[in-house]
């Protein structure tokens, strides 16, 4: 009889972290911005009880995440699914920083190039010695491309 009742508390205890796990991960209809765990709307009581009264029927937490995506759609859940119809808003922010980030890093890149040119075309026809070249070219060009030779660089945006 004592084992019994000891079970039956695990048990109930067994239920109850589950469902409290279930009840993190879905999100109140009616508040939008909380757990159904969280949130004290009536909504959200209703659902917390439908969760608990599945789980001691033997439900699994899948079974009873498809349950409630079928009565309620993705919107229900924190994390939706990754299928077509969310593959743009999984992977798109991801896209969108890389292309700024090349944009910025090849726009960066050419208007280096552009002032190496144009230093080399302003030292061009004037007579001067490799020494004084070096100088001169050393204070028209900014420091990043002052010393080309020692840093590395993408070898498609060399000269």
């Amino acid at each position: 009889m004592a084992e019994e009742r000891v079970e039956e508390r695990v048990r109930t205890a067994q239920i109850e972290a589950r469902a409290r796990n279930i009840s993190h991960n879905v999100r109140c209809l009616e508040c939008g911005h909380q757990s159904i765990e969280e949130s004290q709307a009536d909504i959200a009581v209703r659902l917390r009880k439908v969760i608990r009264d599945e789980l001691r029927a033997g439900k699994t937490d899948q079974e009873i995440y498809t349950k409630l995506t079928t009565e309620y759609g993705e919107a229900i859940l924190y994390s939706p699914a990754f299928d077509a119809q969310t593959a743009v808003l999984w992977v798109g922010p991801v896209v969108l920083v890389g292309a700024i980030a090349g944009a910025t890093f090849y726009r960066g890149k050419t208007k280096q190039r552009d002032l190496g040119r144009m230093a080399d075309m302003l030292l061009h026809n004037i007579p001067l010695t490799p020494t004084e070249r070096h100088v001169l070219k050393s204070l028209v060009l900014p420091p990043s491309l002052r010393n080309r030779g020692t840093q590395w660089s993408w070898p498609f945006m060399r000269k």
